[in-house]
Formats: C-alpha cells, sequence, structure tokens
C-alpha cells in the first residue's frame, strides 16, 4: 500500500548541501584536537576545518600569539599553530599559564627592579632537558620544562628572582637556578633522594627542592626548603618546609604575588614579606601596618623553634597638621603563642632608633621573634610625644598580626 503524500520521506540531509558559515561557526567552537580529527572525515569538512580564522583562537589560547607577532611571522594562524605545536606540543597544557606568569614578571621587574631583567637567561632547547634527564637519570617534569623553554632561569647574581630577606646580621637572596646548574646539584644522598634544587641562596647555602620521585615520605614533584633534624642521631634526618605542590603551582603563585603588590620593593630587591590588608591600625593622625615571613634557614622542628621576621611601617597622614609631629619614644608588645603562653616587652624606642614622624613621613623597620609553637601573634603600641607640645604623650596602637609556619612534613628516616 503507497504511503500517504504527507509521509514521503524527505531528502536526506547532506553537508555538502549545509552553508558554509553555519558550519564554519559549529567549527569554532571545537577544541584543536577536534578541529584536526574534521581533517579526515570528508573532503567539506577537510577544506573547512583549514579555513584560517578557525585556528586564531587556538594561537592566542594556547601560544598566546598576538596580531603582531602573526604579522612579524608572515605566516597563517594555521601554520603557526601547527609549528608550535611541533616545538611546544607537549607543553600545551602549560605554556599559556607560565609563559603569560614570565611576560607578567618580566612587566614588572621592567619597571620596579630593571637591573634584575639582565640576569635572566634565554630559553633551552628541547635536547638541552633530554640532556639532563640522561644525566641525572630521572624524568623532569613537563611544567619545569615548559618554563625552561621560555626562561632558562637566572645568573648566580645578587638579587636573586626568587626574592629577599635581611636582618640586621642575616641576608638571604634566591636564585633561580639555570638547567644545568640545577642539574649539577642533584641529590642522592640519604633525606635528599631524587630531589633537584630549584633555588640557591650563595649567602646562606639555602635551596628549595623539588621532589622528582615519590621516596622518603615526599610526594612526587613537591617543593620544599630541607631543615635538618637537629635532635635526631642520622644526619641525614630531613624535616620539609613545604613551599609548592608542582612546579607550575609554586612559580605561577609566586609571580602573582610579586606582580600584584604583594610583596614589597626594597632597594630594587622583591623582599618576601606578606602583608595582610586587615593589619592596619590609624591612631589619630598616624597608621601603623605590618608584613611578616617565616624564615625557614634559622628555624627547626627538633627542637621546636620558629623563626619569624616582620616589617612594620609607620606613617602620619599627609593631611596632619604641621604642630603635630612627634617622635616615638617607647614600644610595648604582647606576644602570644599558640599554647596561650604570654610573653611582655617593653623597651625605649625600635630597634636602637627614635624616629621623627611629621606630615607625609614614613618611617620603616624590621625586626624578629621566634615561637616554640608553629604559630603565635603579636600587638601592642608604641608611646610618642608632640614636638610642639611636649607635655603630651599619647599611644599609637600596632595591630594584632599573626605568625604561622608553612605546612611541614618530620623526616621517615
Amino acid at each position: 500500500m503507497a504511503a500517504p503524500p504527507d509521509m514521503e520521506l524527505s531528502p536526506i540531509l547532506s553537508l555538502e548541501l549545509l552553508p558554509t558559515d553555519p558550519l564554519l561557526l559549529i567549527l569554532s567552537f571545537l577544541d584543536y584536537r577536534d578541529l584536526v580529527s574534521c581533517c579526515y572525515l570528508n573532503r567539506r569538512l577537510n577544506q573547512l576545518s583549514s579555513h584560517d580564522p578557525l585556528w586564531k583562537r587556538h594561537c592566542k589560547k594556547y601560544w598566546l600569539i598576538s596580531e603582531e607577532e602573526k604579522r612579524r611571522q608572515n605566516q597563517s594562524w594555521r601554520a603557526i599553530f601547527i609549528s608550535t605545536y611541533s616545538d611546544l606540543g607537549r607543553y600545551i597544557h602549560y605554556y599559556a599559564t607560565l609563559k603569560k606568569a614570565w611576560d607578567d614578571l618580566e612587566q614588572y621587574l621592567g619597571q620596579w627592579c630593571p637591573r634584575m631583567i639582565s640576569s635572566l637567561k634565554e630559553s633551552v632547547r628541547e635536547e638541552d632537558l633530554d640532556a639532563v634527564e640522561a644525566q641525572i637519570r630521572c624524568k623532569l617534569p613537563d611544567d619545569y620544562r615548559c618554563s625552561f623553554r621560555i626562561h632558562n632561569g637566572q645568573k648566580l647574581v645578587v638579587p636573586g628572582l626568587m626574592g629577599s630577606m635581611a636582618l640586621s646580621n642575616h641576608y638571604r637572596s634566591e636564585d633561580l637556578l639555570d638547567i644545568d646548574t640545577a642539574a649539577g646539584g642533584f641529590q642522592q644522598r640519604l633525606g635528599l633522594k631524587q630531589c633537584l634544587p630549584l633555588t640557591f641562596c650563595i649567602h646562606t647555602g639555602l635551596s628549595q627542592y623539588m621532589a622528582l620521585e615519590s621516596v622518603e615520605g615526599r610526594n612526587k614533584y613537591e617543593i620544599f626548603y630541607q631543615c635538618p633534624e637537629q635532635m635526631a642521631r642520622n644526619p641525614s634526618t630531613i624535616v620539609m618546609f613545604i613551599t609548592g605542590t608542582s612546579y607550575l603551582e609554586w612559580f605561577t603563585s609566586y609571580v602573582n604575588k610579586v606582580v600584584t603588590g604583594g610583596y614589597p620593593i626594597i632597594r630594587d630587591q622583591i623582599f618576601r614579606y606578606v602583608h595582610d590588608k586587615a593589619c592596619v591600625a590609624t591612631t589619630e593622625d598616624i597608621t601603623v601596618s605590618v608584613s611578616t615571613s617565616f624564615l625557614p634557614e634559622l628555624s627547626s622542628v627538633h627542637p621546636p623553634h620558629y623563626f619569624f621576621t616582620y616589617r612594620i611601617r609607620i606613617e602620619m597622614s599627609k593631611d596632619a597638621l604641621p604642630e603635630n609631629i612627634c617622635q616615638l619614644e617607647s614600644r610595648y608588645w604582647r606576644i602570644t603563642n599558640a599554647k596561650g603562653d604570654v610573653e611582655e616587652v617593653q623597651g625605649p624606642g625600635v630597634v636602637g632608633e627614635f624616629p621623627v614622624i611629621s606630615p607625609g613621613k614614613v618611617y620603616e623597620y624590621t625586626s624578629c621573634t621566634t615561637f616554640t609553637t608553629t604559630s603565635g601573634y603579636m600587638e601592642g603600641y608604641y608611646t610618642f610625644h608632640c614636638l610642639y607640645n611636649k607635655d603630651r604623650f599619647f599611644n599609637v596602637t600596632i595591630p594584632k598580626f599573626h605568625m604561622v609556619c608553612p605546612a611541614f612534613k618530620v623526616s621517615t628516616a
């Protein structure tokens, strides 16, 4: 029996019959892998997936290629994507993040620490990284390799790219090691088996290490400062102050802290003081703010001795009256550890000085403290006297600021 006229089958819809624009729109939502796969489905999709504007998004997303760079290379977007992929394809999930971090860092250094730019080394080749793997007989993580395809670390100079720290009798400045120097410091001794140094300070000998394998209680690719176990009979016993879970997280979080102003620039160097924006107190026209930092090289877990340094900024409002000029006379501290034990300290001046504060004037100084617990806090006040009215004394609040030791692992040795 014949089918009714209204039930006659419509002609099969073919890709060849679909208009080009809707198909290109659909293809524009595909990732690069799916776009490549389309090349092998049929002739029509092969032609459409080669449409050059489709590759512009992928070039910008994965390789951060700008219009200016495209003009300089004088190639199509598709050709640029393919040639870049042939060189850096194994890093496609890391490259854009790390390249942006390096670009942001260079831009920031150019403005605030220009002399550090000249210490950055050019990129290395794939074969250089392969040679290092052969030398140390251990695989390097792809995010680490990718970073060195952009910059081969830093020359061993001061100041170090990975931050500085200074007290009256202690100075640290960490360089980001180039791949050959890092390979030369690769460890196989007990306590640091299969650990690769990422940084080095020529003043203290301090390094941050990355574990290339999960041995001796470490997680693979974990980054840490070593801390010798002072009470252990085995000198190879190492406690870890953990600074990152992967190279990508470690490096990009540091760069983000630098370029957003989270670390202060002092004497053309990056200082790793952390400032809590809530840690600010204003009394009359004077504002006090505090930044803190943990010093692993002066700390130990056994015996418990956690060393912190803090930097205090005292500033009088520029709108204050000239007759409000005053001088710091003394300080009072109330120091509390994690057990609730309290110590009170009172004395003249700060770090042996009696600074005069006037409208718009800023005074900064650095000091330190230690705890037998992994955390604690300090609070207190400064006593000032007015220089125009010497009978007037007043207290300026120092905001409560907390200091917390980073996560650590006790050695399994």
